[in-house]
């Protein structure tokens, strides 16, 4: 099958590849099993030096690296730019840490000698986004390389270029053959590689739906699986909150990467005393966004992805309208290819695709509330649970909302982010599992018990 990837913002088909097929996958398959006993085998200082030199590949290309991300997704410019050098660093990162991570811990009980200790368990499927084409890949890649596993990489159907330059970094690197393979395959051929015996875990970042779908396969398999699924971060501003420093971080989480990311604020839950003041901030500031080119610097908002999923968006947006929630700004689809203006909505209320859906691009939802009880119980009315901030200048207020928040990452007075030294992942239908720090890598270890009496 050929599949034509069309650039977001000229809507012009810029590239055609075609799937591979299954004696393809055959190849890729074999190569793996036999790259794993000779990577794991390596001591792991080794392994840290090939993953410094994946870093710095990464820092030598990243021109070309992020102009491939923006012509594919979408992404500005310098947002790609950052994301190649978080890349870069979490390499260093891991390279730094992996031997604190990885070392064993002794526990003392009755026998001579007691500890756990950390073994790979093999080949580790992943089936990535193309949101964050390049970091996504990395958060799974450099620590399972450095815990010994080997990966298979099946990257977003539209983002083939940012799956083959990762893996042209890491041979140029110098990464054996088979410790890394790409592969270029349907939905249905990826339920036949988390079946393969040769695979011994499997890792997705995506939608709830295809969360499901893997978590099915993988189970049905034995397979260990990590999810990291959809999200509707609530960013809660209590009464104290101030908007000088707020307003800023609200248009920052909400449309950067267009707004198309599972941990950016969707559901802003502001308390009646401050609602008028932060909506008429937040309205002004994120007028001045400006949609444009990806590569243009003066760009500061960027093309949805695909115009099918605008389309979708604006459908959740038109429904909460039809509803009750009124507009404020945006809320209409515009001239380009794929493009969606800064749009927020206000008093959204249950019932509305607003209220209880993620809205996966630059569309903000303002829910009003009377007090700090009824913003946590209106943050924690969601089926989902990835990340939450709270705004406020009583930082032990912040930290008690904080901890009643149901989700895998809570933050108070900063925007949810990933960081390499923090572990990430979420809650009920955000999925399970965690990636990064110390929790990431134990995530595809044998945790083995070993006791000598």
């Amino acid at each position: 099958m050929t599949v034509e990837i069309t650039n977001p913002w000229t809507g012009q088909v810029d590239y055609r590849y075609d799937y591979i097929d299954a004696a393809a996958v055959e190849v890729i398959l074999a190569r793996s099993q036999t790259a794993f006993p000779a990577w794991s085998a390596l001591p792991l200082a080794e392994r840290g030096a090939f993953v410094v030199k994946v870093g710095a590949q990464l820092r030598e290309h990243r021109e070309r690296i992020a102009g491939i991300m923006s012509a594919e997704m979408g992404k500005l410019r310098r947002e790609a730019l950052a994301e190649v050098e978080k890349c870069a660093g979490a390499c260093d990162y891991y390279a730094a840490h992996a031997a604190d991570y990885l070392a064993d811990q002794p526990i003392k009980t009755e026998a001579v000698r007691s500890y756990v200790t950390y073994e790979p368990l093999g080949c580790v499927f992943a089936v990535m986004p193309w949101n964050f084409p390049i970091w996504q890949v990395f958060r799974f890649l450099v620590p399972g390389l450095m815990a010994g596993n080997v990966a298979l990489l099946k990257h977003a159907t539209n983002v083939p270029r940012c799956a083959d330059v990762i893996a042209e970094m890491v041979q140029r690197a110098g990464i054996p053959e088979g410790v890394l393979g790409v592969l270029h395959i349907d939905n249905a051929m990826a339920a036949k590689v988390i079946a393969d015996p040769r695979v011994h875990a499997v890792t997705l970042t995506g939608s709830d739906k295809a969360g499901r779908s893997v978590a099915s396969t993988a189970g049905q398999n034995l397979k260990k699986c990590v999810l990291e699924l959809g999200g509707s971060d609530p960013f809660v501003v209590l009464d104290d909150a101030d908007l000088d420093k707020t307003v800023p971080m609200a248009v920052s989480s909400r449309f950067g990467n267009a707004g198309q990311t599972c941990i950016a604020a969707k559901r802003f839950i502001v308390t009646e005393k401050i609602a008028d003041a932060f909506v008429q901030r937040f309205v002004e500031a994120s007028r001045k966004l400006q949609v444009g080119d990806p590569n243009d610097a003066a760009t500061t908002l960027a093309p949805m992805v695909r115009a099918d999923l605008r389309d979708e968006l604006h459908g959740q947006v038109s429904k909460s309208i039809a509803a009750g929630a009124k507009p404020l700004l945006g809320c209409a689809p515009g001239q380009g290819a794929s493009h969606y203006p800064a749009s927020i909505l206000d008093f959204v209320q249950p019932g509305m695709p607003a209220y209880s859906e993620e809205l996966f691009g630059p569309v903000a939802s303002i829910l009003r509330v009377r007090d700090d009880a009824e913003a946590v119980r209106v943050a924690n009315d969601t089926s989902f649970g990835l990340g939450a901030s709270v705004w406020t200048t009583d930082k032990a207020r912040g930290e008690a909302v904080a901890r009643q928040l149901r989700a895998g990452a809570c933050f108070v007075n900063a925007i949810v982010r990933s960081d390499v030294r923090l572990p990430f992942g979420g809650t009920k239908a955000s999925g399970f599992g965690r990636e990064l720090a110390e929790h990431g890598i134990h995530e595809f270890m044998n945790i083995k018990t070993v006791y000598v009496d």
